[in-house]
């Protein structure tokens, strides 16, 4: 906490080390309506007021209490009750952070058990305690396929349908690095820019528009010129597909909201990286370990942190300061509770709701599912009318959220919406959102 001067004497001294006259020359820079006490403040009111104007305005918030069809990266579906029971006990809001092992023994086990559950769900070997989203993992994943290289290789080929958000967050995140980012060819296109300059092909599993591909083909391509293979993928959808480590994905990373941290205004989320246990040195941010104490009993330590706060700058592989220990814990209890079999189930759930409200839509006059590969539980309809307008009136007139303008972030998919269905939409819903959608067309 900053040392606040009191007497005359200390603003004096205070004021001539700064290098300022005064205290209004202090705040000079401060428009004089927003200095204090000039302010204009309401009067004082109590708790009971403030919550209920804090409600009236949490109230104005449009949330997926209504039928929604929106996904495109973050999704709408069921939280068990368990979740936030576990995630809400005392002991996992300490101020004790994994760097003290013998306070946080349970911290530590939680990661662990959440590092082994994302391994499994990749077909990975290692994975790491997290990153703060999917977008920041894609990047981490770029720098760590720079530096398996040793920064000798500077291209980095991305796939236009990896998620626009996450693209922009690979530019921005590499910006200085001096990193040729290329990619603007689709499908087997874009295996004809990989070069021995390549350090890394990042594709999507399933892709930005929902579609399935067999990453083996694209894996068989980079390996063949020395690069690696990054695929972000979906992790729900990875409880009835064949995870991307048995086709010989490098990476695995992708973001962590499905599983169990609900859509919460857009976060806190979960980044989740996994990769082959060759590349554990190469890999951000930090790995727990489980090993047995003097005595032999089994103990969780934090193994690996390859920052810069605790090694060298010059041998740090990431500025990644923490993990989202919360929101791995949340995913860690949703992937317990559900176990194997009820992922299963429930990726099951999303794809055949996602292909009967594909169904029923190729049926109406004026839109066209397209299907041009197979997709889980998201797909692209062209629309007879700007997507912006349809939704508006999809909200407006029958109070449903409809899909994702594709023609917002290409140029050739105008009027084109990418719609989602989840386990959370029942027959009723996607019926309802059947006929609101014909009648944007009468």
């Amino acid at each position: 906490m900053p040392y606040i001067p009191h007497s005359a004497e200390e603003r004096t001294v205070m004021l001539n080390t700064i290098g300022v006259r005064s205290v209004e020359e202090l705040f000079a820079d401060v428009p004089a309506h927003a200095r204090f006490p000039s302010l204009h403040l309401p009067s004082p009111v109590s708790e009971m007021e403030v919550r209920r104007e804090v409600e009236s305005l949490a109230g104005l918030n449009l949330t997926t209490d209504r039928p929604c069809f929106l996904g495109a990266g973050a999704y709408r579906h069921f939280v068990p009750a368990v979740v936030n029971a576990v995630i809400s006990r005392g002991e996992f809001f300490t101020a004790y952070t994994p760097y003290q092992p013998e306070i946080s023994q349970g911290t530590l086990q939680a990661i662990f058990e959440y590092q082994s559950m994302i391994c499994a769900l990749t077909g990975m070997e290692v994975s790491n305690a997290s990153h703060y989203d999917g977008a920041t993992a894609t990047a981490e994943a770029v720098i760590t396929a720079v530096n398996v290289h040793r920064l000798k290789r500077r291209k980095v080929l991305l796939s236009p349908w990896v998620h626009p958000e996450y693209r922009a967050v690979v530019r921005t995140y590499t910006q200085g690095m001096g990193l040729e980012l290329a990619g603007d060819m689709p499908g087997d296109e874009l295996t004809t820019q990989l070069d021995r300059d390549t350090a890394c092909l990042i594709v999507q599993y399933p892709d930005f528009l929902g579609r399935i591909e067999d990453l083996a083909p694209l894996a068989d391509a980079a390996h063949a010129v020395g690069a690696l293979l990054i695929a972000v993928a979906h992790p729900i959808a990875l409880g009835m597909l064949k995870p991307p480590g048995a086709m010989g994905a490098d990476i695995v990373v992708g973001e962590g909201q499905s599983l169990g941290l609900g859509l919460n205004f857009g976060g806190p989320y979960l980044g989740f990286f996994a990769t082959r246990m060759e590349y554990v040195r190469r890999m951000a941010g930090r790995l727990v370990g489980q090993t047995v104490d003097m005595e032999g009993k089994r103990g969780f330590v934090l193994t690996l942190s390859t920052r810069e706060q605790h090694i060298r700058r010059e041998k740090a592989t990431s500025n990644i300061c923490t993990n989202q220990g919360l929101m791995a814990l949340a995913a860690a209890v949703y992937m317990a509770a559900l176990g194997r079999h009820g992922l299963r189930r429930l990726a099951e759930l999303c794809y055949h709701k996602a292909h009967y409200a594909a169904a029923r839509i190729a049926e109406l006059p004026g839109y066209e599912v397209i299907c041009d590969r197979p997709f889980f539980n998201e797909f692209v309809v062209r629309c007879p009318r700007p997507v912006t307008e349809i939704n508006a009136r999809l909200l407006d007139e029958h109070g449903i959220i409809g899909g994702y303008d594709l023609g917002r972030d290409y140029d050739h998919l105008q009027n084109h919406m990418l719609l989602c269905v989840t386990e959370m939409n029942t027959r009723e819903e996607i019926e309802a959102l059947v006929q609101a959608l014909q009648a944007t067309v009468a």
